[in-house]
């Protein structure tokens, strides 16, 4: 069983930056994505790299702000998330892909629990 947890998440100005960050368990390299979820929304494709480091997608609501990448001596993937916008604000979860589409969260087989990002303007 994979287990998956996010950390990083905040209260932050608009403006402001956050480092997410999800750790894997076990020892098999994976590729990851993340996703979000706002209130009374549904979940969004967020990013997501393959297990090598390339490629990565991002969301086209991200691009230029939100990096995602990899460590994979820790097991790790990190979304660095710069001039957050109060529309950034939901529950971020990362989630093991499991083939498919990259952009659909039901093609990912397990997910963390989530962290929370409120962004206040």
């Amino acid at each position: 069983q994979v287990q998956l947890v996010e950390s990083g998440g905040g209260l932050v100005q608009a403006g402001g930056s956050l480092r997410l960050s999800c750790t894997t368990s076990g020892r098999a390299v994976r590729s990851v994505g993340w996703f979000r979820q706002a209130p009374g929304k549904e979940r969004e494709f967020v990013a997501h790299i393959h297990w090598s480091g390339s490629p990565a997608y991002h969301a086209n609501s991200v691009k230029g702000r939100f990096a995602i990448s990899r460590d994979n001596a820790e097991n790790s993937v990190s979304l660095q998330m710069n001039s957050l916008k109060p529309e950034d604000t939901a529950v971020y979860s990362c989630g093991i892909y499991s083939g498919g589409s990259v952009y659909d969260a039901t093609d990912y087989w397990a997910w963390g629990n989530g962290t929370l990002v409120t962004v206040s303007s």
